[in-house]
């Protein structure tokens, strides 16, 4: 018996292992990048003609200290290699190095060469040359804490060039990359068990090494038998004899493969017909030009299947090499669409290093398997095509379809749901105490069930039409993506149970960090307002179209403090929104209310807030379509006695070449609006960036009072840095400032 170890692509060591069970080893050792095991030289033959997953099999030879090169020269010399190579032989030494003093791997590989040589020049005064192409002996050398370890590499190189791979579409899936997602879902179960047709389906084929590895486990065929070098081949422990046999046996079994090989439908589509042409060109080599048919199609043009059960496999693009964006999303989305329309019954397998993407495909995978394509992570999702796995398709801001029953069984859901009930029995006291009609119910008190929570209500009491807005805070792409949905789905279960709100009342976003206001840009067209209340006011918002509501719910304190200094004042609010404080302003009695934004349907939204409040008057309460930035530097005569100004943390806008950065550019903001302020008036200046840090020292000329905790509710005292508040008054000894000083380009 010898000492075997395979090597695999990471994640692929247990189908290894599988295969050589098959081969009669008796007892394996799954490590980490491969399988160890002790084996006969039959076995270690059929793990390099048969092994679909295999990179190489190596054969040890010895094993010993190496803490120096000394030690590792000397060790070296205590194999006898004459034994395994002729001196009129070649040789080749590949090296690898983890947690060991010798790091250098090329030096460590010629001291190894130096010892085999140097032994033979002592042993018959001549030595083997080196061949690093097609040896007659491929040495392994792998050094372990120290530990070194010197095989015989009976594959030569890597099994997974088989020999029928010509040209390569673009990022190819190595063969035994391809061959392991295809035993991972079962193709060759499929093979063994399905009676009569079977059909193969790889829609983005590129340079058909899915279809091909399904027409050779298809049609039984022994991997290597395309392959003319070995690595044992010449190796002086070579039987040859042996590997006649076991050639011969595998010429028999595709001979016998040859008739059942018939009844599977293999097809292979893209849309590059140069990938087209590899396909058929590597399906030639490959023996199968008869059985595969490969055809230049769009995806969207993708046939009807060729048999009633088969696998669709796919390697879509994921964003490393090809594709991006939006543009994969809708790949990944047409996928889905063809699955579900046309693929009823069959099993589906997608490899993909973007695992978000696999959302797009709208069903819900059975199982998920980490692979590696070369560096990148990969996630296969294996599906069975079947209506009830389908996902159906949401209503924008609805809550997904997914196992309630299921979920709430779990013991995450118990405990979320237990956090939930809590918060909403202590706050809805509060609320109900302080009449205030819509609040924070929960704001990730568990870190794991990463969401904040927001009812709305149409007035106060029992009777009131109610919401819930539900934002998950997007996961970082460290989170298992399938831990996450289960996350999800137990808090999905129990928020409509524990709110006492029917699951079409509950609307949900995923908040992503925004770039630029993406936050304001619209999501979807529903158009479908609701009316809430806040302090005698009604309100308009929307659960769908956009990622926020329209009303923020932690400048309630902040609205209320306007409110109680707008009386007879002249107020202005900056970068208005839906202009609730606008409402409030004048709910207070304000004289007169300004407001500008740059969005007209924010403009018009706020329209309709002043209007159904009562405040119709369109020249005592204006609303002024500009960018505020620009507006600022125009001159104007009108001052305002309560300036409200809350600008988003970055923005856009045609008058700054850098746009706005709120934490660089506040200073000059500030100063800017204060030009508009009348004497004796007062600037309430608010903001949103929890990392923003006022400049006090360049404003030490003003009176700046931070009032934050106390525009900071009960609701959202687990967020003290929702947002700052600093009320802002000029000095009545300050020198007058210059017009111009809003100078951001």
């Amino acid at each position: 018996m010898h000492r075997l170890y395979v090597t695999t692509p990471a994640g692929a060591a247990e189908l290894a292992a599988d295969e050589l069970a098959a081969f009669g080893v008796a007892e394996t050792k799954v490590q980490r990048g491969g399988v160890a095991c002790s084996a006969s030289l039959e076995q270690a033959y059929r793990a390099c003609l048969w092994s679909r997953v295999a990179n190489r099999v190596l054969l040890a030879v010895a094993e010993f200290d190496a803490p120096t090169p000394e030690a590792l020269y000397d060790g070296t010399r205590t194999v006898q290699w004459h034994e395994h190579l002729g001196v009129d032989g070649t040789l080749a030494v590949d090296a690898t190095s983890t947690r060991s003093a010798i790091t250098h791997t090329q030096y460590a590989a010629l001291k190894v060469k130096d010892a085999v040589v140097d032994q033979f020049r002592e042993r018959v005064g001549s030595r083997p040359s080196v061949d690093v192409a097609a040896p007659d002996l491929k040495i392994n050398l792998h050094i372990d804490r120290d530990v070194a370890t010197l095989a015989i590499d009976l594959s030569g190189e890597s099994l997974h060039r088989r020999g029928y791979r010509g040209a390569q579409g673009a990022a190819p899936l190595k063969e035994n990359l391809a061959a392991a997602v295809l035993l991972r879902a079962g193709w060759h179960k499929l093979v063994a068990t399905t009676p009569g047709a079977l059909g193969f389906v790889d829609p983005l084929c590129g340079s058909g090494g899915l279809a091909i590895e399904a027409a050779l486990i298809a049609g039984d065929v022994a991997p290597g038998m395309l392959r003319n070098y070995f690595g044992f081949l010449r190796w002086r422990g070579h039987d040859e004899a042996l590997w006649q046999r076991l050639l011969t046996e595998a010429t028999e079994r595709r001979r016998a493969a040859a008739a059942p090989l018939e009844r599977v439908a293999l097809r292979a589509y893209d849309r590059d017909a140069g990938a087209v042409r590899a396909t058929l060109d590597n399906a030639t080599r490959a023996g199968f030009a008869k059985v595969l048919h490969a055809e230049r199609r769009e995806l969207a043009d993708l046939p009807p299947p060729p048999a009633p059960v088969g696998l669709l496999a796919a390697n879509p693009p994921y964003g490393e090499r090809l594709g991006d964006g939006d543009d994969l999303a809708s790949l990944y989305a047409l996928l889905g669409e063809k699955l579900r329309e046309q693929f009823v019954g069959w099993q589906a397998a997608v490899l993909t290093g973007n695992p978000p993407l696999g959302r797009e495909l709208r069903i819900k995978a059975k199982r998920t398997h980490v692979m590696f394509n070369g560096p990148i992570e990969c996630r296969l999702l294996r599906f069975d095509v079947d209506p009830k796995h389908f996902e159906i398709k949401r209503a924008p801001g609805a809550m997904p379809v997914f196992d309630a029953e299921a979920a709430r069984a779990r013991p995450g859901a118990a405990m979320f749901a237990n956090r939930l009930r809590k918060n909403l029995t202590s706050l809805g006291a509060w609320a109900r105490k302080e009449g205030v009609a819509c609040y924070r119910v929960y704001d990730a008190d568990m870190p794991e069930y990463a969401f904040s929570i927001d009812l709305y209500a149409s007035a106060l009491g029992a009777d009131a039409r109610r919401a819930a807005y539900v934002q998950e805070y997007a996961p970082p792409a460290t989170i298992d993506v399938d831990k996450a949905r289960g996350r999800r789905e137990e808090a999905f279960s129990a928020i409509p149970e524990v709110l006492g709100l029917p699951p079409e009342r509950v609307f949900m976003r995923t908040r992503r960090k925004q770039k630029g206001g993406a936050q304001y840009e619209k999501l979807a067209e529903r158009g479908e307002f609701e009316q809430v209340y806040e302090g005698g006011l009604s309100l308009e918002v929307n659960f769908t179209d956009y990622l926020d509501t329209g009303l923020f719910l932690d400048h309630r304190p902040t609205r209320a403090r306007l409110r109680e200094f707008a009386a007879g004042k002249t107020f202005l609010n900056l970068f208005a929104y839906t202009a609730t404080a606008s409402v409030f302003a004048a709910a207070g009695g304000a004289k007169t209310t300004t407001s500008v934004d740059l969005s007209r349907t924010y403009l018009d939204w706020a329209r309709r807030n002043l209007d159904q409040n009562g405040f119709q008057n369109e020249r005592q309460h204006r609303l002024l379509q500009a960018d505020v930035l620009q507006w600022l530097e125009e001159p104007a005569p009108e001052r305002y006695d309560l300036i409200f100004l809350d600008p988003p943390t970055v923005s856009r806008s045609k008058r700054m070449a850098e746009g706005l950065d709120l934490q660089r550019d506040h200073v000059a903001l500030i100063k800017a609006t204060l030009l508009r302020l009348a004497p004796g008036g007062l600037l309430v200046f608010s903001n949103n960036f929890r990392k923003f840090k006022l400049d006090a020292a360049a404003l030490s000329d003003l009176d700046v009072t931070d009032v934050t905790p106390a525009t900071i509710a009960k609701d959202f005292a687990r967020s003290p840095r929702i947002h700052q508040c600093f009320e802002i008054r000029v000095r009545r000894d300050a020198v007058k400032a210059p017009r111009r000083v809003l100078s951001l380009r």
